[in-house]
């Protein structure tokens, strides 16, 4: 568990920091991800992102398990 904790921040740390490129991918903005923007207030849902990104990841992982 602790291993994976670890993975998972270093994960995130790296995307933080190549956010300006991973930004220029145009994830969060594909059809399907919901945007209401109000006065002061801006909900945001990327349905169709985090579908993608489901798939991806388990692709992967069956890949590396297999």
């Amino acid at each position: 568990m602790r291993k994976l904790l670890v993975a998972i921040g270093l994960v995130s740390l790296a995307l933080g920091l190549a956010w300006p490129w991973v930004r220029r991918l145009h994830l969060g903005r594909l059809p399907g991800d919901v945007v209401i923007q109000r006065p002061h207030v801006t909900f945001y849902l990327p349905i169709t992102t985090s579908i993608l990104l489901s798939i991806l990841l388990s692709a992967i992982i069956w890949w590396l398990r297999r």
